[in-house]
Protein backbone atom coordinates (compact mmCIF):
# COMPACT_ATOMS: atom_id res chain seq x y z
CA UNK A 1 0.00 0.00 0.00
CA UNK A 2 1.22 3.60 -1.12
CA UNK A 3 0.04 6.59 1.02
CA UNK A 4 0.03 9.59 -0.41
CA UNK A 5 0.20 13.29 1.61
CA UNK A 6 -1.25 16.53 0.03
CA UNK A 7 -1.39 19.79 1.62
CA UNK A 8 -5.08 20.05 0.34
CA UNK A 9 -7.88 18.87 -1.33
CA UNK A 10 -7.14 20.56 -5.02
CA UNK A 11 -3.47 18.68 -4.75
CA UNK A 12 -5.29 15.17 -3.58
CA UNK A 13 -7.79 15.81 -7.13
CA UNK A 14 -4.88 16.58 -9.15
CA UNK A 15 -2.35 13.71 -8.09
CA UNK A 16 -5.65 11.54 -8.20
CA UNK A 17 -6.72 12.65 -12.04
CA UNK A 18 -3.20 12.17 -12.97
CA UNK A 19 -2.78 8.01 -11.94
CA UNK A 20 -6.19 7.98 -13.75
CA UNK A 21 -4.90 9.35 -16.72
CA UNK A 22 -1.41 7.53 -16.93
CA UNK A 23 -4.23 4.55 -16.61
CA UNK A 24 -6.37 5.38 -19.86
CA UNK A 25 -3.07 6.28 -22.07
CA UNK A 26 -1.66 3.44 -20.76
CA UNK A 27 -4.25 1.34 -21.95
CA UNK A 28 -7.06 3.37 -24.04
CA UNK A 29 -10.15 0.11 -23.76
CA UNK A 30 -8.96 -0.05 -19.67
CA UNK A 31 -12.21 -1.10 -17.08
CA UNK A 32 -12.50 1.99 -14.61
CA UNK A 33 -14.18 1.30 -12.03
CA UNK A 34 -15.35 4.83 -10.54
CA UNK A 35 -17.12 6.24 -6.91
CA UNK A 36 -19.55 8.79 -6.39
CA UNK A 37 -19.60 11.31 -3.21
CA UNK A 38 -18.29 14.74 -2.81
CA UNK A 39 -14.48 13.51 -2.68
CA UNK A 40 -14.23 12.20 -6.15
CA UNK A 41 -15.94 15.24 -7.60
CA UNK A 42 -12.42 17.19 -8.08
CA UNK A 43 -10.51 14.49 -9.59
CA UNK A 44 -13.50 14.12 -12.14
CA UNK A 45 -13.32 18.21 -12.59
CA UNK A 46 -9.28 17.63 -13.56
CA UNK A 47 -10.24 14.47 -15.78
CA UNK A 48 -12.68 16.89 -17.24
CA UNK A 49 -9.84 19.54 -17.95
CA UNK A 50 -7.43 17.14 -19.07
CA UNK A 51 -10.10 15.86 -22.19
CA UNK A 52 -10.89 19.53 -22.75
CA UNK A 53 -6.70 20.36 -23.49
CA UNK A 54 -7.09 17.60 -25.43
CA UNK A 55 -4.56 15.17 -22.75
CA UNK A 56 -6.86 12.65 -23.03
CA UNK A 57 -9.29 10.45 -25.09
CA UNK A 58 -11.93 8.27 -23.00
CA UNK A 59 -14.10 6.84 -26.32
CA UNK A 60 -12.40 3.29 -25.60
CA UNK A 61 -13.15 2.89 -22.21
CA UNK A 62 -15.33 1.21 -20.32
CA UNK A 63 -16.48 1.60 -16.81
CA UNK A 64 -18.34 0.20 -13.84
CA UNK A 65 -19.97 2.18 -11.18
CA UNK A 66 -19.58 0.80 -7.13
CA UNK A 67 -22.96 1.10 -6.30
CA UNK A 68 -26.75 2.66 -7.04
CA UNK A 69 -29.15 3.71 -4.92
CA UNK A 70 -32.72 1.01 -4.76
CA UNK A 71 -35.53 2.73 -5.97
CA UNK A 72 -34.42 5.73 -7.67
CA UNK A 73 -34.95 5.95 -11.14
CA UNK A 74 -32.24 7.35 -13.66
CA UNK A 75 -33.26 10.80 -13.91
CA UNK A 76 -33.71 11.74 -10.30
CA UNK A 77 -30.81 14.19 -9.40
CA UNK A 78 -29.81 11.99 -6.73
CA UNK A 79 -28.89 8.61 -8.48
CA UNK A 80 -25.83 7.64 -8.93
CA UNK A 81 -26.44 7.31 -13.07
CA UNK A 82 -27.35 11.39 -12.98
CA UNK A 83 -24.27 12.14 -10.68
CA UNK A 84 -21.85 10.45 -13.25
CA UNK A 85 -23.38 12.04 -15.76
CA UNK A 86 -23.55 14.95 -14.30
CA UNK A 87 -19.68 15.55 -13.08
CA UNK A 88 -18.25 12.75 -15.91
CA UNK A 89 -19.77 11.61 -18.59
CA UNK A 90 -21.79 14.62 -20.49
CA UNK A 91 -18.19 16.27 -20.50
CA UNK A 92 -15.88 13.91 -21.99
CA UNK A 93 -16.03 11.66 -25.37
CA UNK A 94 -17.23 8.65 -23.57
CA UNK A 95 -19.03 5.95 -25.25
CA UNK A 96 -22.36 5.92 -23.23
CA UNK A 97 -23.02 2.40 -23.54
CA UNK A 98 -20.49 1.56 -22.03
CA UNK A 99 -20.86 3.02 -19.03
CA UNK A 100 -22.53 0.75 -16.21
CA UNK A 101 -24.27 0.84 -13.24
CA UNK A 102 -26.33 -1.14 -11.50
CA UNK A 103 -30.11 -0.40 -12.21
CA UNK A 104 -31.29 0.75 -9.57
CA UNK A 105 -35.16 0.63 -10.68
CA UNK A 106 -34.46 -3.45 -10.51
CA UNK A 107 -37.19 -3.85 -7.60
CA UNK A 108 -36.25 -7.42 -7.60
CA UNK A 109 -32.92 -7.53 -5.68
CA UNK A 110 -31.27 -10.55 -6.69
CA UNK A 111 -31.90 -10.34 -10.32
CA UNK A 112 -30.43 -6.74 -10.08
CA UNK A 113 -27.17 -7.80 -8.48
CA UNK A 114 -27.30 -11.28 -10.61
CA UNK A 115 -27.36 -8.80 -13.51
CA UNK A 116 -24.61 -6.49 -12.55
CA UNK A 117 -22.08 -9.54 -12.05
CA UNK A 118 -22.39 -10.46 -15.20
CA UNK A 119 -21.71 -7.31 -16.59
CA UNK A 120 -18.32 -7.13 -14.67
CA UNK A 121 -17.54 -10.82 -15.64
CA UNK A 122 -18.19 -9.56 -19.41
CA UNK A 123 -15.88 -6.63 -19.67
CA UNK A 124 -12.95 -8.77 -18.30
CA UNK A 125 -13.04 -7.33 -14.70
CA UNK A 126 -11.84 -3.51 -13.41
CA UNK A 127 -8.28 -2.67 -14.26
CA UNK A 128 -8.38 0.56 -11.96
CA UNK A 129 -11.08 0.81 -9.21
CA UNK A 130 -11.36 4.30 -7.40
CA UNK A 131 -12.99 4.76 -4.00
CA UNK A 132 -13.66 7.22 -1.42
CA UNK A 133 -13.86 6.32 2.16
CA UNK A 134 -16.84 6.05 4.43
CA UNK A 135 -17.20 7.70 8.03
CA UNK A 136 -17.83 3.96 9.42
CA UNK A 137 -14.92 2.62 7.09
CA UNK A 138 -17.50 1.42 4.15
CA UNK A 139 -16.19 0.86 0.55
CA UNK A 140 -19.00 1.20 -1.96
CA UNK A 141 -21.73 0.51 0.07
CA UNK A 142 -20.43 -2.28 1.69
CA UNK A 143 -21.01 -1.12 5.39
CA UNK A 144 -19.46 -3.01 9.05
CA UNK A 145 -20.39 -5.94 9.28
CA UNK A 146 -19.25 -9.61 10.74
CA UNK A 147 -18.15 -10.99 7.12
CA UNK A 148 -17.10 -9.18 4.39
CA UNK A 149 -19.73 -9.33 1.46
CA UNK A 150 -18.28 -11.15 -2.18
CA UNK A 151 -19.86 -9.76 -4.97
CA UNK A 152 -22.69 -7.16 -5.78
CA UNK A 153 -25.26 -7.38 -3.25
CA UNK A 154 -28.37 -5.37 -1.85
CA UNK A 155 -27.39 -3.77 1.04
CA UNK A 156 -29.51 -1.78 4.37
CA UNK A 157 -27.21 1.13 5.05
CA UNK A 158 -26.46 2.38 8.61
CA UNK A 159 -28.11 5.42 10.40
CA UNK A 160 -24.52 6.53 9.62
CA UNK A 161 -24.64 5.78 6.23
CA UNK A 162 -28.11 8.00 5.76
CA UNK A 163 -27.57 10.64 7.79
CA UNK A 164 -24.05 11.37 5.98
CA UNK A 165 -25.99 11.66 2.59
CA UNK A 166 -28.86 13.34 4.19
CA UNK A 167 -27.38 16.78 2.88
CA UNK A 168 -27.94 15.89 -0.59
CA UNK A 169 -32.01 15.28 0.18
CA UNK A 170 -35.02 17.09 1.46
CA UNK A 171 -35.27 15.37 4.89
CA UNK A 172 -33.88 12.06 6.26
CA UNK A 173 -37.28 10.40 4.87
CA UNK A 174 -36.42 11.21 1.73
CA UNK A 175 -32.63 9.00 1.78
CA UNK A 176 -33.02 5.36 0.48
CA UNK A 177 -32.32 3.13 2.93
CA UNK A 178 -30.94 0.63 0.27
CA UNK A 179 -28.75 0.04 -2.43
CA UNK A 180 -26.85 -2.12 -4.89
CA UNK A 181 -23.23 -2.10 -4.14
CA UNK A 182 -20.25 -4.18 -5.41
CA UNK A 183 -18.83 -6.49 -3.07
CA UNK A 184 -15.50 -6.39 -1.48
CA UNK A 185 -14.40 -9.40 -3.87
CA UNK A 186 -15.04 -7.61 -6.97
CA UNK A 187 -13.13 -4.75 -5.42
CA UNK A 188 -10.33 -6.38 -4.51
CA UNK A 189 -10.04 -8.26 -7.97
CA UNK A 190 -9.56 -4.60 -9.00
CA UNK A 191 -6.29 -4.66 -10.78
CA UNK A 192 -5.15 -1.26 -9.20
CA UNK A 193 -7.13 0.81 -6.40
CA UNK A 194 -6.84 4.21 -5.62
CA UNK A 195 -8.50 5.40 -2.45
CA UNK A 196 -9.35 9.22 -2.13
CA UNK A 197 -9.53 10.84 1.51
CA UNK A 198 -10.37 14.21 2.55
CA UNK A 199 -10.88 15.82 5.65
CA UNK A 200 -9.65 16.00 9.29
CA UNK A 201 -13.44 14.04 10.13
CA UNK A 202 -11.80 10.97 8.11
CA UNK A 203 -8.98 10.82 10.05
CA UNK A 204 -9.79 8.56 12.40
CA UNK A 205 -11.10 5.85 9.97
CA UNK A 206 -8.26 6.62 8.28
CA UNK A 207 -6.07 5.46 10.55
CA UNK A 208 -8.84 2.17 11.55
CA UNK A 209 -8.83 1.51 7.60
CA UNK A 210 -4.90 1.87 6.54
CA UNK A 211 -3.18 1.41 10.30
CA UNK A 212 -5.21 -0.85 11.84
CA UNK A 213 -6.23 -4.13 12.24
CA UNK A 214 -7.74 -5.97 8.91
CA UNK A 215 -11.87 -6.74 10.00
CA UNK A 216 -15.01 -6.88 8.38
CA UNK A 217 -15.72 -4.62 10.89
CA UNK A 218 -13.77 -1.78 9.30
CA UNK A 219 -14.36 -2.29 5.84
CA UNK A 220 -11.58 -0.68 3.89
CA UNK A 221 -9.04 -2.27 6.08
CA UNK A 222 -8.83 -5.29 3.76
CA UNK A 223 -6.85 -2.92 1.20
CA UNK A 224 -4.05 -3.88 3.04
CA UNK A 225 -4.06 -6.92 1.54
CA UNK A 226 -4.28 -6.21 -2.01
CA UNK A 227 -1.27 -5.85 -4.38
CA UNK A 228 -1.42 -2.55 -5.29
CA UNK A 229 -3.67 0.08 -3.90
CA UNK A 230 -2.28 3.85 -3.59
CA UNK A 231 -4.24 6.19 -1.05
CA UNK A 232 -4.69 9.66 -1.30
CA UNK A 233 -5.33 11.97 1.66
CA UNK A 234 -4.75 15.36 2.12
CA UNK A 235 -3.08 16.45 5.64
CA UNK A 236 -6.34 17.08 7.38
CA UNK A 237 -7.59 13.50 6.52
CA UNK A 238 -3.97 12.16 8.51
CA UNK A 239 -3.48 14.16 10.86
CA UNK A 240 -4.00 11.22 13.27
CA UNK A 241 -1.54 9.24 11.48
CA UNK A 242 2.11 9.18 12.19
CA UNK A 243 3.51 10.53 8.89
Amino acid sequence: MRIIKTKDYDELSRRAAGIIAAQVIQKPDCVLGLATGSTPIGTYKELVAAYERGDLDFSGITTVNLDEYKGLPKENDQSYYYFMNDNLFSHVNIDKSRTNLPDGTEPDSEKACSAYNDIIHSVGGIDLQLLGLGHDGHIGFNEPADSFPLETHCVDLTDMTIRANQRFFASYDDVPKQAYTMGIKTIMQARKVLVVVSGEDKAEIVKKSFFGPVTPQVPASILQLHPDVTVICDAAALSKCDM
